[in-house]
């Protein structure tokens, strides 16, 4: 299973069946090193809450591929409206996709749709919790620290995805309390560097983590699970 880092919060996965995209800000993210015409066939595309710089080109995406969305039902709704397959669940919610199964975990943020000059409410931010051949990745979302991370402890996580830039989600030092909790086998950083905003050195959070293994992916490096 090859998991490539698209910049930002985007990633591609893909299993020997299925290529899976999380959060697909990719025609407007300024550090994703492809354009959606080099996307492989996407099978599933897993949403974590309805802003631009998340949901990103899911529409594009999905109508070209005829792929599912995997969302909250809020975004599931919105969706709909243009013919898209989604598998629509919430929090807590756990469902089992071809390629595996999915749980929705919580996040502390913000979650709504600009559609001109109107703000659609997109329900409740979230994070993933995946199973696919016998790996266990966590996807957190755009979020800040939570006690409830300390829940995922025992998930025996494989990979967990965690931002650093601070700002809209948590920082290093939040991040390095995250690990703690959750205590993964390694950690990807992600959501900085995109924008001034959020500009981190993920050199820091390796350099203060000695748990786990600390893997820092340049937008278009791949790590192979």
């Amino acid at each position: 299973m090859l998991v490539k880092y698209l910049g930002h919060s985007a990633f591609l996965i893909q299993t020997s069946q299925y290529n899976i995209l999380i959060d697909p800000f990719i025609k407007d993210n300024p550090n994703c090193p492809i354009n959606l015409k080099e996307l492989p066939h996407i099978h599933y595309i897993l949403v974590t809450h309805g802003h631009n710089d998340h949901m990103g080109d899911t529409i594009l995406v999905s109508k070209k591929y005829n792929s599912t969305v995997i969302c909250n039902f809020e975004i599931s709704l919105y969706l709909s409206k243009y013919n898209i397959k989604c598998m629509p669940m919430h929090i807590g919610g756990r469902i089992n996709p071809s390629f595996g199964k999915v749980k929705m975990t919580s996040a502390l943020h913000g979650s709504s749709i600009y559609e001109g000059t109107h703000l659609i409410y997109a329900g409740n931010p979230c994070g993933f919790l995946l199973e696919i051949e016998n790996h266990k990745i966590y996807h957190s979302g755009d979020t800040g620290l939570s006690i409830e991370m300390k829940l995922l402890e025992s998930e025996n996580i494989d990979f967990a995805m965690l931002p650093i830039g601070g700002v809209f989600t948590m920082d290093i030092d939040d991040c390095i309390k995250a690990i703690e909790f959750i205590k993964p086998k390694n950690v990807i950083p992600m959501h900085f560097n995109t924008f001034e905003a959020i500009n981190a050195d993920p050199n820091l959070l390796k350099d203060n983590i000695k748990s786990c293994n600390v893997n820092i992916l340049n937008p278009g490096e791949n790590i192979n699970i």
